[in-house]
Parts: C-alpha cells; structure tokens; sequence
C-alpha cells in the first residue's frame, strides 16, 4: 500500500542568482567580455514590484505581493513565465528571468529574457479570486507588457486559464484583442498546437541528440524521471515512445520504482484520475525521492524543483546522462563533482528551451493570424532544439568545457555581439 512521503529536504539551497551568476562569470571569463557588456548582460534592465489588494470570496481585502523582472531587452521583447507560488521572491525571479535571457539566446529565437510572479498559494483560493489575482496584476503591468515589449506565459502554479485572463484584461485597457501579448493561452485564443508538450518534447530531443553522442541506444536504456508534472510526463511519455525504458518517475506524493519499467501511458491516466498526481499508484515500488536520484540508469531527467542534486548527492549519481527538465535542478557547487565523474548534463538553458521555442511559434502565428498544424510545430521544433544541441556540443568540445558552460558561452556571445552591433545604449 503506498504512503506518503514528504519531499527530500534541500540541504544547501543556494541563492539562484548567485548560482546563475556563478556559472555566468565563468563564461564570461572564457569569452573575455570586457566590464562595460559584463555589467550591461549581469543587471536586469527592470524591476518591478507591485501590491495587490484582492477582493476574497468573504469579502475580506488580502494584498498580495507580485513582481515582473525584465532582465534584458537587446535581442528583443523580453520573454517569460508568471509563477504563482508562496515561495516567489526577488532574486528566484531576477534568476530565472536571466535564465530566459540565456534560454532565448542559445535557441536563436529573438527575444529578451524576463520573468514574473506572485507570492500566494492558488491551490487555497477559488477560481475567482484566482481570476481577480490575476487581473489585478494585469492591470499594474499594463505598461510594462505588450506584444512588442514583454510577453508573459504560464509557469509554476499558472495556465492556459491565467494567460486567458490576462490577454482579455489587456485587451479590455487596450480597447481591442491582442492575441501576441502573451503565449500559453487556450487553443480558442490563439493558443498553439503542440504548446503543452513543447517543454518535455524538447527534452526528449535533447536526451536522444546526448544518447547519440555517448553511443548509449535508445531501445532499452533506462531512465529515471523526477518530476511528473508537465514537463516530466511528456518527456517520459515521449522518451518511452522511443524505445526508452523508464524505471522511476515521482511527484510531490513520492517516487515510484519498477526495474522492469513503468507504463507511463497508464501512469498518466492514473495520475489525471486521481487530483493530479500519483499518490498511491500501484505500478511501482514507492522509494524516496532521494533514492530516484541515485539509481543505476542510463539517463536522469529532473523535472522538477531547483537544487535537488547538491553537493551532498553528487556523488552518489549514477546516470550516465542528465537531461535538466526544470530550472535549476543542479546547485552550482554540485557541477565540479558531476563534471568530475565525466557525467555528461545537458543543462537546462538548452534542454527545457522546447516550451520557450513554442511559444515564440504562438507569438509568431498570432502575429500573422494563421495557425500552424501540430506536424509543423514539433517539426520545426525539433529541428531548433537539435541544432541548439549540436552548436552547444560543439562550443564545449572547442573550448574543453562542460556543456553547461558552453551553453552560456553560446548565449552570452550571441547577446554580447547584438549589444555590440546595437551600439550599446
């Protein structure tokens, strides 16, 4: 009988600016940036923070704290999620909206990098105080938003219904509908085809092009999942359509191990059954958390939360290859003890840029107000997300680095020549 079991405590959570910028300094040390574009790529171009008194189901007034950090503009309009989470701060956002910068830039897609959120817990509010949350914080971003400024999507604890609200609340202070303003929206909004499995799609062809460098064969290698949300789910779905065989997958309600593999077809339709997640599915033996990160497998994808492989776990890692699903999942002082172990990661800047690269093909097709089919969109997704690989695999083979830091050399370089080619500001 399954049981709960709490999540694995991080025991050296780090700063996540101080871990980007860790990882930032050396690539730029590589490339040789002189200070003035060093400055210029490390400061975000804008911060905002703003207070939301919302009007509660009770009548009562709650203000809530929300932000939106545009960390840079020079590729153009800046791009990223809106997250709804109690654990939303300032420097978790000024993070991950440079990561979007550098996520953008190693794609070649041409927007900036930005990055949203709202300190609460939508999972204790109903959907219409969700709604007039959301509205609230549309209104106050009005001028900071817009199909040619800064183009939010949905991130952790925020959907197509969110990005629905907040178009429509744009458009109401616009006078007319922009479809462009924001991306992740309902297929009947101007949502694109192949949105929803874009991240994990982009993993899955990140994990085939690694798997095809370490001659590793996909029919049969095996694979652990951390993480079966979005992302995770559709990169297991679609590893195991493959060939490949996934013998752990996880969620907040534990992890679940089966050597002879786990249907995750059936996974899925349990996990949709039953509130949104695993808790007591019967196709595996429930292990720690801890203990999925660990196992002898071919390929590791953590898929979701920053900083669950640490210096305190490194070590024990026995993947071959790790394909980072979620943002951040390895803590800066872990790299040199992966790297050591001749570990191969493709990190996440590149391996979960598939759900940015789709949303710039929604952008796209709301601007020219025509609808690509699911073919073309993972087609053309998939050809960006390999050739994003093969250009990273060889920035790291030329400079003898990790594919980490060629990843920020690749993004930084792109970024530091548009400045130059701008003529600086």
């Amino acid at each position: 009988m399954a049981y709960y079991v709490e999540p694995a405590p991080i025991k050296d959570k780090e700063n996540p600016f101080e871990s980007m910028m860790s990882r930032f300094h050396i690539a730029s040390q590589i490339l040789g940036l002189n200070d003035e574009i060093y400055n210029v790529l490390k400061n975000p171009v804008k911060q905002v923070i703003v207070s939301l008194p919302v009007t509660m189901d009770d009548g009562s007034i709650q203000v809530f704290e929300g932000y939106r950090v545009i960390h840079s503009n020079i590729l153009g309009p800046s791009k990223g999620g809106i997250r709804y989470d109690m654990n939303v701060n300032l420097d978790e956002i000024k993070a991950l909206a440079a990561w979007m910068t550098w996520k953008c830039a190693v794609v070649d897609i041409p927007y900036g990098g930005a990055k949203g959120g709202i300190r609460c817990n939508p999972r204790q509010m109903s959907s219409g105080e969700v709604e007039r949350l959301t509205r609230a914080y549309t209104q106050e971003m009005i001028h900071i938003f817009g199909p040619d400024r800064d183009i939010p999507a949905p991130d952790m604890g925020t959907g197509p219904k969110e990005m629905a609200w907040l178009m429509d609340q744009y458009s109401r202070a616009q006078g007319m509908t922009v479809h462009a303003v924001v991306t992740g929206k309902p297929l009947v909004l101007g949502g694109s085809l192949g949105r929803s499995e874009a991240t994990g799609r982009g993993v899955m062809v990140s994990a085939l092009a690694a798997m095809e460098k370490l001659k590793i064969n996909p029919y049969g290698a095996i694979c652990a999942v951390q993480g079966f949300g979005n992302v995770g789910s559709y990169a297991a779905l679609l590893l195991e359509e493959r060939g490949c065989k996934i013998t752990a997958i996880s969620d907040i309600s534990g992890a679940y191990y089966n050597p002879i593999g786990i249907n995750t077809k059936e996974a899925l339709v349990y996990r949709d059954k039953n509130g949104g997640n695993l808790y007591g599915f019967t196709g595996g033996e429930l292990i720690s958390h801890e203990d999925l990160l660990t196992l002898p497998v071919d390929v590791l994808v953590p898929a979701a939360m920053e900083d669950v492989i640490t210096v305190h776990n490194a070590h024990q890692i026995q993947a071959k290859l790790i394909v980072e699903g979620a943002n951040g999942p390895t803590s800066a002082k872990a790299d040199d003890i992966i790297n050591t172990k001749g570990t191969l990661v493709v990190p996440d800047i590149l391996a979960n840029a598939g759900g940015v690269t789709v949303s710039y093909f929604e952008w796209v097709q709301n601007r020219l107000g025509y609808k690509w089919t699911a073919e073309r969109v993972n087609r053309r997704s998939d050809r960006v997300m390999k050739d994003a690989f093969d250009k990273v695999y060889q920035t790291a083979v030329y400079y003898g680095v990790s594919m980490r830091i060629a990843a920020y050399i690749v993004a930084i370089d792109k970024v530091a020549n548009t400045y130059k080619y701008r003529g600086g500001f």
